[in-house]
């Protein structure tokens, strides 16, 4: 139960791996704020589930300082404690569907920018809004979502790669800028996971195609994923910051 004693913020919880990653979170005792910006009733449920003593449900669009502060504060009141741990996993206004994607030639910078609004700048905004109350509580740990599609674009996701592989640069720098506070930030990656709302659609032949790749013979699950996750909000890294984890059945060394 190292966990017990933190309250976590897990961005974008309403669905898909976040969803997962904020019950991971409150399985290990943990508190933990479900945002969400869309999925009010799948967030509200979630929170019913882990319970009032242990779980809140806030709105708060990432991209949008002065929602996120507001969340921090309702967080804060709810708890009566700060959030010691951020996990940045909101992807705001993103389809991961692989056919319907632009290609090198037509995608736009609009595309680029857009992403990186919502991936840099909603960890940019979360992290700032979180800094009083880790600082108050002597420390605290962020947790950035990446993804191995940087060293296996195997998928023309172009826009929300570059924007990942920002949070990435974001994720080193901001480790060497906190970490004299004892604020440690590190990043967790992974691939196609069995299953979320991302991969629901995914043919089974595909999953099938990734697991013989992996020395593990197997695809990542949401569950493997959420436990690296937590191995970063603990205390057993303790003395690890700026680091990237790829968290893909060996996939990467591929």
């Amino acid at each position: 139960m190292l966990l017990q004693n933190q309250t976590v913020l897990v961005t974008g919880a309403g669905r898909g791996l976040g969803h997962h990653l904020a019950q991971s979170f409150a399985d290990e005792g943990a508190a933990v704020v479900v945002n969400y910006r869309n999925s009010s009733d799948a967030a509200h449920a979630l929170a019913r589930k882990i319970g009032s003593d242990r779980a809140v449900a806030l709105a708060a669009d990432v991209t949008d300082p002065a929602q996120v502060g507001g969340m921090l504060a309702q967080a804060g009141k709810h708890f009566g404690r700060p959030v010691t741990t951020v996990v940045n996993n909101a992807l705001p206004d993103f389809s991961f569907n692989g056919d319907a994607r632009r290609r090198a030639d037509e995608i736009g910078y609009g595309d680029f920018a857009a992403r990186l609004d919502g991936i840099v700048g909603g960890a940019v905004n979360t992290i700032q809004a979180a800094l009083p109350g880790m600082r108050e509580a002597g420390g605290g740990s962020v947790i950035n979502i990446g993804t191995n599609l940087f060293q296996n674009p195997v998928v023309p996701y172009h826009d929300y790669t570059a924007a990942k592989a920002a949070l990435l640069s974001l994720t080193r720098t901001f480790a060497a800028d906190l970490g004299p506070e004892g604020i440690r930030v590190n990043m967790v990656s992974g691939g196609l996971l069995r299953t979320t709302d991302a991969s629901a659609a995914t043919p089974e032949e595909v999953f099938e195609l990734i697991a013989a790749s992996t020395p593990l013979r197997k695809v990542t699950t949401p569950e493997d994923f959420a436990a690296a996750v937590l191995f970063f909000a603990s205390d057993w890294s303790r003395a690890v910051t700026g680091q990237n984890l790829v968290v893909d059945g060996g996939l990467v060394m591929n």
